[in-house]
Order: C-alpha cells, then sequence, then structure tokens
C-alpha cells in the first residue's frame, strides 16, 4: 500500500516536471591548459567528458543521449586558486527527461605561511523544512533530531505516466548563471548561479545518528520562485587572507501540493497558492492560503552544508575557542576554525559576521530582519540516512583527481574530502520566521594563505582535476541511478 501511495503522489511531481522544456545550454570544453590561466568560466557538459574518461579507464559509460550541464568559474590569483561547480540540469535517455539538482561546491587550494598545502571545500546539501514543539525540542530555533523534518530536494522518479493530473501549471523550471566578473584592481570577484521555478519534493527524514532513515511516501511538493547562490571572493594581500561571501536567497514558495485525508487508501491531494487551496481538478478546497498553511503548521525553513578540508602530511581540526565541532554546538555568533597539526589556523567559517536574515513579506510589502541561527549537527544523521545517498556519491568522488598531481596527497585525501562520512563538521543555517516568504542571508569564509607576486602556480592543474574527474564521476552515478528507477518503475507498473 505504501508503495502505491508512494507512486502517485510522485507522479504528480514528475507530471509536472514533464511539462517543462529542456533549457539548451552554450556548451564549452575543459583543456589541460585551463588550470594556468588567470580566471575562466564556463558551462560544460560534463558526461561527454566522462564517456571519455570511462572508455579510456575500462568503466561504465553514461547513458546514451544522457548530458550533465555544469557552470564552473576559476580564480588563479596572488597564488590562491579558486574553483566553483555548480549543476544547471541533468538529461536523461535522449532528452525525454530534464531534472534541475540544486547542487553547489566551491574549493579552495593554497599554501600557507608555514607552507602547508591545503584544499578546502564546502559544498550545499539541501533545504530543510522543520516543526518544532517547544515541549520536545532539543535546540530552540534549529532543526534537530526531535523536531519534524522534511528535507526538499528532487530525486528523479520519473511516473509521470500512472496519473492525469488535468490542468497543470505551466513549470518551467530555469537556471540562470551569474557570470564571473571582477573589480579592475582584480581583487575582488562576483559569480553565482540563480534556479527559478524549482520543483522540490518533500520527503519526512529522521536524523538521530543511531536510527538514520526516511518515510518512503513523500509528503509534498513545492515550487519555489527561486534559489540562488551568489559568491564574492575578496583578497586581502598583505593581511595573506581571502574571504568568500555566500549570499543564499530562499524564494517565495508559490505552489505547494500536500498529501491530506485519506480515503479507501486513496490519498486526497491539495494545491495550496497564494489565492487558496484546490483540488487537483480546480475545484475549492478552502480558502487558507500557502502562507497561512505554512504558519498555521509552524513550518521554519533551513539549509544544509558541510565543510571539508586536507592538508599534506597533517591532520586538521575545527574548533570554536578550543572546543570540537564534532559535536552538536551552536555556533550563531562564532566563528569556526580549522587549524594545521602545530597549531596554524588555515581556514575560518564566520557565522558572527551576518547573524540575520532579511523576510520579504509579499502579502503585505514588509522586509523585516529576523536573527539567524547556526549549529554545527551530527553528521551521521546525515551521513547514513538513504535518503541522501546521491549526494554521498556526488561529494565522495571529487577526491580522485588528486592522483594526478601528488600520490601522497591522494593516499591522505581520497577516504574524506568531500565524503560526507568524512566532513570535518555539516552545519545549519535556520530561518525560524517563514511563512513561504523570501528569505535572504550571507555568511562569510575566510582562508589564511601565503600571497605571491605572480598568479601562476604549478599546482593550478592539479587543482581544477580536483574537481574535474570527481563531480563528473558522480553526476554519471546519480544519472545512472535515476535511469534505473526510471527503468525499473515502468516495469513494476500497476495495471
Amino acid at each position: 500500500m505504501k508503495k502505491k501511495q508512494f507512486l502517485l503522489v510522485s507522479a504528480i511531481a514528475f507530471s509536472l516536471l514533464a511539462s517543462a522544456v529542456a533549457p539548451i545550454f552554450a556548451v564549452d570544453y575543459l583543456r589541460a591548459g585551463d588550470f594556468s590561466k588567470e580566471s575562466w568560466s564556463k558551462t560544460v557538459d560534463y558526461l561527454e567528458y566522462v564517456d571519455f574518461y570511462a572508455t579510456s579507464h575500462g568503466l561504465p559509460r553514461p547513458p546514451v543521449g544522457a548530458h550533465a550541464y555544469l557552470y564552473m568559474a576559476y580564480v588563479n590569483y596572488l597564488g590562491l586558486q579558486m574553483l566553483y561547480a555548480g549543476l544547471t540540469n541533468i538529461t536523461l535517455a535522449l532528452g525525454q527527461l530534464t531534472l534541475t539538482v540544486p547542487v553547489q561546491t566551491f574549493m579552495m587550494h593554497y599554501k600557507t605561511e608555514n607552507g602547508s598545502d591545503v584544499v578546502m571545500a564546502s559544498s550545499y546539501i539541501m533545504l530543510l523544512a522543520y516543526n518544532e514543539s517547544a515541549d520536545t525540542t532539543c535546540y530552540g530555533n534549529s532543526p534537530d533530531r526531535n523536531d519534524t523534518l522534511y528535507a526538499s530536494f528532487n530525486m528523479g522518479f520519473d511516473l509521470s505516466s500512472l496519473i492525469d493530473t488535468g490542468d497543470r501549471p505551466g513549470l518551467n523550471s530555469k537556471t540562470t548563471i551569474i557570470p564571473l566578473t571582477h573589480s579592475d584592481d582584480k581583487l575582488s570577484w562576483h559569480w553565482g548561479m540563480r534556479y527559478t521555478n524549482l520543483t522540490a519534493i518533500w520527503w519526512r527524514v529522521y536524523l538521530d545518528p543511531d536510527n538514520a532513515t526516511y518515510k518512503t511516501t513523500p509528503v509534498a511538493i513545492t515550487v519555489y520562485e527561486e534559489l540562488t547562490f551568489t559568491y564574492d571572493l575578496v583578497f586581502d594581500a598583505e593581511g595573506n587572507m581571502a574571504t568568500i561571501t555566500s549570499n543564499y536567497v530562499i524564494g517565495e514558495m508559490t505552489d505547494l501540493w500536500v498529501v491530506g485525508s485519506w480515503f479507501w487508501f486513496i490519498p486526497v491531494i491539495v494545491h495550496y497558492n497564494s489565492t487558496g487551496c484546490y483540488y487537483l481538478n480546480g475545484d475549492v478546497y478552502s480558502d487558507e492560503t500557502i502562507y497561512e498553511f505554512l504558519h498555521e503548521h509552524n513550518i521554519s525553513m533551513s539549509i544544509v552544508l558541510f565543510q571539508a578540508s586536507a592538508v599534506l602530511d597533517s591532520a586538521t581540526k575545527s574548533s570554536v575557542g578550543g572546543e570540537d565541532v564534532g559535536s552538536e554546538m551552536d555556533v550563531t555568533n562564532d566563528t569556526v576554525s580549522t587549524f594545521a597539526e602545530g597549531g596554524e589556523k588555515i581556514f575560518d567559517a564566520d557565522f558572527g559576521t551576518k547573524n540575520t536574515y532579511d523576510l520579504y513579506n509579499s502579502t503585505s510589502g514588509v522586509t523585516t530582519t529576523y536573527d539567524a541561527y547556526t549549529r554545527t549537527v551530527d553528521k551521521d544523521g546525515f551521513a547514513n540516512n538513504p535518503v541522501f545517498h546521491i549526494q554521498t556519491f556526488l561529494m565522495k568522488y571529487i577526491p580522485l583527481a588528486l592522483a594526478h598531481m601528488d600520490e601522497p596527497l591522494f593516499d591522505q585525501a581520497k577516504s574524506h574530502l568531500l565524503n560526507m562520512t568524512y566532513a570535518d563538521y555539516f552545519y545549519v543555517i535556520s530561518y525560524p520566521v517563514y511563512d513561504g516568504y523570501r528569505v535572504v542571508h550571507d555568511p562569510t569564509y575566510v582562508a589564511y594563505f601565503e600571497a605571491v607576486a605572480e598568479s601562476g602556480n604549478p599546482l593550478a592543474k592539479f587543482f581544477g582535476l580536483i574537481v574535474l574527474v570527481a563531480i563528473v564521476s558522480v553526476v554519471v552515478v546519480a544519472a545512472v541511478l535515476l535511469l534505473k528507477r526510471r527503468s525499473k518503475s515502468k516495469s513494476t507498473n500497476p495495471t
């Protein structure tokens, strides 16, 4: 019975997605000399590269007609290399299924003043909606294991043939690139990516480290007006610091399909928007709007990210005031610092510089500033949860390219850099007052490096390969998983 319910809800999501027009991208190629340049940005069909790589290494090739478009931005200046990768979309089965999945990672490679060879990485995982009760919550204003948690992302089930939803809204999920630009003195750089009309599925998840799991029946399907990531990289050559400020915009939630009451084992699914609540055939269910529904059910929003590091011939440790952040702790007004052995600081994640967010209420026209809360969380609840296995695959392949530069560094980092299980720390930034409106927030990350006079660096080519082989390998894994699920669902279709 749960399987039928799961198929029905998932079918609605992908019948909506089927109406989207697959975007066309002007694609470029990654070349050996790219990582010796001072900067560049381009959109790449990674599966073209993966097809060549898989063929030459005897690995499974990606599905015929599949594409994975990644926007990449690269800065190689004053001895620091920054590489950003954002996934625009995945197209499977000769263009018959196109999925827009927000995947964001930026990495920095540099040498510290003491000569340590460092790679730092920051990765966005997902939106996490939550409902907390004052009587049972462990951490107020922050999602925890005692709260009701909903992971919000797309898992790629194409089950649109199972149901006809009638008059479906025209969903045209689109990705817009924010091009890499810089100031005249090249000390300031800006880039990013905007996902608009983004469709996501909410899954009930349980993040207890001893029982990390999820409910197989989705509870809701949502459309966000946008999900935008912008980044500003600023160099302080005299202070030997490079700062990246990440700005997150969670757009207004425009549509929400919720699984409601049950009658003879069939779910009643209703559609909320700014005007009210409706059955799938368009008949009025109630005059409760999407904002009123989210407010009534005390739904708050948060984003989940994780930080990772690798230092050649050295372990790293992240802490706040000497206290290890591997455990859960409130870091809202603190800076999480990462140190190499010997106590040299190599990186800061500063959450105290911007511990508020702006909420844009389109109903009243009022913009209000509220407190944002940041907390490190137990990573096992995420890394061991089956619902995040695609994300786990996505992260853990990136270090494969380390072998192209330095075998000892590869051996040291291959098992943990960007593998969720071995992350330095996970953290959740929460926005307690939400109601489905637009959220804007921007935390800060600081790298401590030894500035050099020239931008050229013999490690640049290798640094690019760190992401080159890894992300593409993961995209293949994700694509194959999605395609297999798609084929399996068709073969097991109930009659």
